[in-house]
């Protein structure tokens, strides 16, 4: 089953594995369900952080490995969240992001950055250690917010996409390039959706 999942095959002109395929699908369902608000995609997300810790340690990218551990996580407690969280446990709604967190978001991301990024150099043998660190710590805040329905989550992840298409061009990982593609267009159409469904709640206030 493993030797299959590895197995190096052709699409369209680059070479793509099953493994990288079915992350590919289960990481666009993932976020789709997601910018439709449906608690289903934290279940997919489960899914695609399982298989592509096995994809990125395969090419070295440890930051961004490590980083699935806590999508299994934050899957599982957005899952939750989206459910039953909220005074009445039925579940939460789109909110902005209260201005409190902001500055303790831009401290994090600067000194985990930093930090990780000089281990990831001076310990192992990591691809663009600062960037891909950079990028992780990113996904980490973008991931906690959207766990909590933060409207700017959307934001961050619009960011992050668009540097991880270039990053993953880079590593000959031509599908996971697209899908994080695909990702940056869904980024923005959850942005639109959910910013829409805010303030046409705030309105009925």
């Amino acid at each position: 089953m493993i030797d299959w999942l590895n197995k190096i095959i052709p699409l369209a002109g680059f070479s793509t594995t099953p493994l990288e395929i079915l992350g590919f699908l289960t990481g666009a369902i993932c976020v789709y369900l997601n910018t439709r608000q449906n608690v289903l995609g934290w279940f997919f997300g489960i899914i695609n952080a399982v298989l592509y810790a096995a994809v990125f340690w395969q090419v070295k990218l440890y930051a961004d490995m490590s980083l699935q551990g806590y999508y299994f996580v934050t899957s599982i407690y957005g899952w939750w969240m989206w459910k039953f969280g909220g005074k009445s446990h039925d579940g939460i709604e789109v909110t902005f992001t209260p201005k409190r967190l902001y500055p303790v978001f831009a401290g994090i991301f600067i000194v985990v950055t930093l930090l990780w990024g000089y281990l990831l150099g001076r310990f192992t043998n990591a691809s663009f250690t600062y960037a891909d660190s950079a990028l992780t710590i990113a996904s980490l805040i973008g991931q906690w917010m959207m766990t909590r329905k933060y409207l700017e989550n959307w934001i961050l992840w619009i960011i992050a996409d668009a540097a991880y298409v270039i990053m993953y061009f880079s590593k000959s990982l031509h599908l996971t390039a697209i899908l994080y593609g695909v990702f940056l267009i869904l980024a923005m159409m959850g942005y639109v959706q959910w910013r829409r469904d805010l303030l046409v709640r705030y309105g009925q206030k």
